[in-house]
């Protein structure tokens, strides 16, 4: 199976360059499933139903939130409408939607996708991660309930993300980090065949501060004083995410590469 993750999706150039490049990959690379962290899609801060639509209507078959899912009040009903948007697995256990979910491909192959968030630096403790993925993989194995596993892990520390990678090795076709706007260098497969990248990236501008405009951000930093709301960058956006093969029959990796496509970054695709 060949499968896209891209990492998020930040604002209106963001939403703009999947709209317009996704389509393509999708054919040229003739990728089986595509996933799209897409909560900073709206206005950097949250995603609404209408720009989810737009996600899926360039080719995504699953979205997924993160720390900022319900920041778009919409998001509360939207989340409901359609399965196929996926909130933190270890968030509050009364809020709306659902943590994971079993999507089946054009050839019926299943494929597992599911999200947490990590706790080290986040501004509030969420549910433990790692036994809550821990239960979610105990029921849907690799080679059996599934042909593939997805798990987005939304955190700060490159340590956290890095120990849910090898608490997954053998269990995940693919962990992926998502939060922190970075693509990191360590896109590998585990020894258990689990591929792995510690931050897939953004979705966005990189001449900015993590795809935000970078004048407030840095009068912040230099003056410890806000002016002005953080607003999403403008300029050239770069894809930034991970590409995985996994085998039909263990569910593990098979061959993992980084993906960044336009922009300002050096180019990297399968």
């Amino acid at each position: 199976m060949k499968i896209l993750f891209l990492g998020d999706v930040m604002g209106r150039a963001g939403r703009a360059a999947v709209a317009d490049k996704l389509p393509g990959l999708r054919a040229a690379w003739k990728l089986d499933f595509v996933v799209v962290n897409g909560e900073n899609a709206s206005g950097g801060m949250g995603l609404t139903g209408a720009h989810a639509k737009g996600l899926f209507e360039a080719g995504a078959d699953c979205v997924t939130l993160g720390d900022h899912a319900f920041d778009q009040k919409d998001m509360l009903q939207a989340i409901e409408r359609d399965t196929r948007i996926l909130r933190p697995l270890n968030y509050s256990k009364v809020a709306p939607g659902r943590g994971h979910r079993v999507f089946t491909d054009g050839r019926g192959r299943k494929i597992l996708v599911t999200q947490v968030l990590g706790n080290v630096f986040m501004r509030r403790a969420f549910d433990d991660p790692f036994s809550a993925i821990d239960a979610t993989l105990r029921t849907h194995p690799l080679g059996g309930a599934v042909q593939a596993a997805l798990v987005d892990v939304h955190c700060e520390a490159t340590s956290e993300k890095m120990a849910m990678g090898h608490f997954c090795d053998g269990r995940a076709s693919l962990v992926v980090g998502t939060h922190t706007h970075i693509p990191t260098a360590d896109t590998q497969i585990l020894p258990g065949g689990t591929g792995f990248q510690g931050d897939a990236g953004m979705c966005g501008d990189y001449n900015s501060v993590i795809g935000m405009d970078k004048t407030e951000p840095m009068r912040r930093f230099v003056t410890g004083m806000g002016r002005e709301r953080f607003t999403p960058a403008m300029g050239a956006v770069t894809l930034s995410g991970v590409y995985v093969e996994t085998d039909d029959a263990t569910g593990r990796a098979t061959r993992i590469e980084m993906v960044r496509q336009g922009g300002r970054l050096p180019q990297s695709a399968p």
